[in-house]
């Protein structure tokens, strides 16, 4: 909470704004502000990415943060992923609410003590996902495909795979930008397409979950 009592957050940026992101919506902070935030609260990011941290004194002026997803791996040693692992390590520590977003819940998963790695399911919703939860957490929702979907540590720790925060034009240019680069036959990136028609993402079900779970309105 700021100093006017205002609550406040923070969104741990792991990757660069895309060109349609950053053209439609101005970047990936007002994607995750839009989705998860409510009127009258304080939002900053930080570009983890770029090597942007909070200060350790600031950190007990959040009342929550939210780590983005990544094509980083979030099993690798690149600097800024080992400190942002020492980062999610010290805000558990404070028992901060911590809402991981694919890598943010992969990292997140291996900061505490989980395990992590490649997925060999074939395309699903990454190609990265959590093998093993850390020692004490609940696996909330899984998949054929995905063995942990979701997990949550009491109630300061919530990682999810998927892309709560992605509105269906945002997953469309993803689609094709994976197809244009080969990472994804065209054919199936025009199936997937087909079958999102119709199915923009249930808000108001991410609303109860990821927002009450950083308002502290409710439980998972």
């Amino acid at each position: 909470m700021d100093a006017s009592g205002k609550k406040r957050y923070a969104l741990l940026l792991a990757a660069k704004d895309s060109a349609y992101v950053k053209k439609i919506y101005g970047g990936y902070f007002n994607v995750f502000v839009e989705a998860f935030g409510d009127e009258g609260e304080t939002w900053d990011i930080y570009r983890v990415i770029d090597g942007e941290f909070p200060g350790v004194k600031e950190l007990d002026g959040y009342d929550g943060f939210v780590i983005s997803g990544s094509p980083h791996d979030a099993y690798g040693n690149d600097p800024w992923i080992l400190r942002l692992c020492f980062l999610l390590q010290t805000l558990d520590a404070m028992q901060k609410r911590v809402l991981g977003i694919c890598f943010g819940h992969q990292v997140l998963c291996r900061a505490l003590g989980g395990r992590v790695g490649k997925a060999y399911g074939g395309w699903d919703i990454g190609v990265r996902k959590v093998w093993e939860v850390p020692s004490g957490a609940e696996v909330l929702a899984f998949s054929e495909r995905t063995g942990v979907e979701m997990f949550a540590i009491g109630d300061h720790v919530l990682g999810i795979q998927g892309h709560p925060e992605y509105t269906k034009d945002i997953l469309h240019n993803l689609i094709d930008q994976l197809a244009n680069k080969s990472t994804i036959d065209r054919g199936f990136a025009d199936d997937t397409k087909s079958r999102l028609e119709g199915a923009e993402p249930d808000r108001g079900f991410w609303e109860k979950v990821c927002k009450g779970f950083l308002k502290g309105r409710q439980s998972h």
